[in-house]
């Protein structure tokens, strides 16, 4: 019982389709000769509506496949075909995240440099002799809360 079908490729079935279409398609038209006025009206509007629905359909399989970007570049950049905003809005979170880091890498610098300038400060203000500043406790000495 072992039965070998010849089962068509999926071309051929493709083919067989469109075939089989253009068949209803044909069949459909001359059948709607013979309908009335109002019918064939409520018919024509169905097909716009239905044709309307295919399309968003396409529509958002083509988003959610992410619209045929076929480079990182297009997808960082935008589509050339779309114009320049899309690109600088593409590339301004970009420049928002530099800007950002440029503003905190000067924060820091200044944070640093008040830091500094209390320590000179403390040290010019306190009465300690001059030798204490070569002893190798001094630095402890700085460190420890002051009452």
């Amino acid at each position: 019982m072992n039965k070998s079908y010849n089962l068509p490729s999926a071309a051929n079935v493709g083919a067989l389709e469109s075939r089989f279409g253009l068949r209803v398609a044909a069949h459909l038209s001359e059948q709607s000769l013979q309908l009335g006025p109002d019918i064939g009206e409520r018919l024509r509007v169905s097909r716009e509506q239905a044709l309307q629905r295919a399309r968003t359909v396409r529509a958002t399989q083509v988003a959610a496949s992410g619209g045929g970007m076929t480079s990182a570049g297009a997808a960082i950049l935008g589509d050339p075909g779309k114009g320049w905003w899309v690109t600088l809005g593409s590339a301004l979170p970009l420049l928002a995240l530099l800007a950002g880091l440029l503003l905190i890498q000067k924060w820091y610098a200044d944070v640093q440099i008040a830091a500094a300038a209390e320590i000179d400060t403390a040290l010019l203000a306190d009465d300690l002799p001059p030798k204490a500043y070569g002893d190798a406790g001094f630095v402890e000495f700085l460190k420890a809360p002051r009452n």
